[in-house]
């Protein structure tokens, strides 16, 4: 969007928040870089110029503002609805590849030479892959600066800086102010928590967001010992590269209250990152609702509760393992499952303030068990113990970094792996924004209910007019149901 300037011009004179995240304006005579939606009077159109990432901007010279913080805006909605090279790309970046793994690490899990990434991330962000992890450095950086009272040496290496000349340096570039001052800048109330671990942040999202099917959908589904709804908010333990967490997230009107638990603060951009994926809050969903609202059927569905987001997962596996543990069982049948997984084979944690026990198992711990143990059809035993094999052993991987298409191929393969349990991983745990789920119980309920076809071949086609949303019209149908996933706990 950054290259249509009449476009951009006007969306930063509205003020229009909705685009946050899609593009930054970088102001020539102030030489700051700010969000569409920044409240200051708008500079004079000849001033401005756009760039596609606040990496691209920080590389071109231009710092942060300090009203409208740019680098904390909700992320851009195309990494999540694409699976090309770039978007796949990002993904990994905001999981934090980059700075495990490095460049050529990156390369690596997308099938690319470095030469390739590198150029087309420089062709549509205007910056490579190591200027887009300093960006993201420098949000982290800041956030720990702002919210904890650690000292700034433990700061600059759980942001992942290698020195802390390094990290002087950058926060000085991208914030014009050096890490004591913006210590000093954000009030003792609002920031410097003094518990070891733990962190209290906002995470944005651009409005509307429906918070029932949401959240409804992780707390309905919730493994015992995993996962928890308390005192109004989701609760989960995360199993993250450098140790684990525990992650407490909290509906709120403009934001989602997030309060993190870590083992290890280096695992602060990736938790984020996944806790952000999970809840789907870089949608964008007025086009979402826009092009669902064409068709008469759904427009009712949607004008009486927009901002719907597909609920997704922080674990791929995970989600992948529940997928088949929940194969033609009730929810409650398939939470019952897994909760005897958990217990039996999970990580035992401490949660002192809940009643979260374990980390969900692991592939190679489940791949080592006793196939017999398991209570379920010999058929689906199959099915259970050949995904957690291939899990365990790097045959199937399953992350953010995964071709769509070709991962559906690779599950269709599977023994006892059908198109629902496919799609639904393709839905929750591969991200993708265009799934569609014509054999579900609930969806072939809501198409009756509302004069749709019937048959699954049918119902396909006449859906095809919802692309590339047909994921987000799966909530949408869901939600002409009375399941608990469907509403707010209480």
């Amino acid at each position: 969007m950054h290259t249509d300037w009449e476009r951009c011009v006007r969306a930063v004179q509205s003020k229009d928040a909705r685009f946050d995240g899609w593009f930054f304006t970088a102001v020539v005579t102030t030489r700051i870089y700010c969000r569409p939606s920044c409240p200051v009077v708008p500079p004079k159109p000849e001033n401005m110029t756009f760039y596609p990432s606040a990496a691209a901007c920080q590389q071109a010279g231009f710092r942060a503002c300090k009203r409208c913080r740019p680098d904390t805006s909700p992320g851009s909605p195309e990494w999540n609805q694409r699976a090309d090279l770039v978007a796949r790309a990002m993904r990994l970046i905001a999981d934090g590849v980059v700075d495990r793994e490095g460049v050529p690490g990156l390369a690596a899990r997308l099938g690319y030479s470095t030469r390739q990434v590198e150029r087309q991330l420089l062709a549509e962000l205007g910056a490579g892959p190591l200027a887009l992890a300093r960006a993201q450095r420098a949000e982290t950086a800041r956030l720990l600066i702002e919210t904890t009272v650690l000292p700034m040496a433990e700061i600059a290496f759980a942001a992942g800086f290698s020195s802390i000349r390094t990290f002087n340096d950058t926060v000085r570039e991208v914030f014009a102010l050096s890490p004591s001052e913006l210590r000093t800048r954000v009030p003792m109330s609002r920031g410097a928590q003094g518990t070891p671990g733990v962190l209290t942040l906002r995470l944005p999202f651009r409005t509307p967001l429906n918070p029932d099917n949401l959240f409804g959908h992780l707390a309905a589904t919730s493994v015992p010992g995993v996962e928890e709804w308390r005192e109004g908010a989701y609760r989960r333990t995360l199993r993250l590269p450098y140790g684990h967490g525990i992650v407490s997230l909290t509906p709120e009107p403009d934001h989602i209250a997030c309060r993190l638990t870590l083992s290890d603060l280096r695992d602060l951009p990736v938790a984020i990152s996944r806790c952000r994926r999970m809840l789907d809050l870089d949608a964008d969903p007025v086009a979402v609702d826009e092009q669902l609202r064409r068709d008469p059927v759904l427009t009712p569905l949607v004008d009486k509760a927009p901002g719907r987001r597909v609920p997704r997962t922080v674990d791929e596996a995970e989600f992948a393992i529940r997928a088949v543990l929940g194969q033609q069982v009730s929810t409650a049948a398939a939470r019952t499952h897994a909760a005897r997984l958990v217990t039996a084979h999970g990580e035992r944690i401490d949660d002192p303030a809940g009643g979260l026990t374990h980390l969900f198992p692991s592939p190679a711990a489940l791949a080592a068990l006793d196939p017999q143990a398991l209570a379920m059809p010999r058929t689906r035993r199959t099915t259970f113990t050949t995904l957690v094999r291939e899990l365990a052993d790097g045959t199937l991987r399953l992350g953010v970094d995964n071709d769509w298409t070709e991962t559906r191929s690779r599950l269709l393969s599977l023994p006892g792996f059908g198109p629902w349990t496919v799609d639904v991983i393709a839905m929750r745990a591969l991200g993708d924004p265009d799934a569609f789920l014509p054999t579900d119980l609930g969806i072939r309920r809501a198409a009756q209910e509302l004069g749709l076809p019937s048959t699954p071949a049918a119902l396909t086609a006449r859906a095809a007019a919802w692309a590339p949303w047909r994921a987000y019209a799966v909530q949408y149908l869901w939600a002409t149901d009375s399941h608990p996933i469907n509403f707010l706990p209480v």
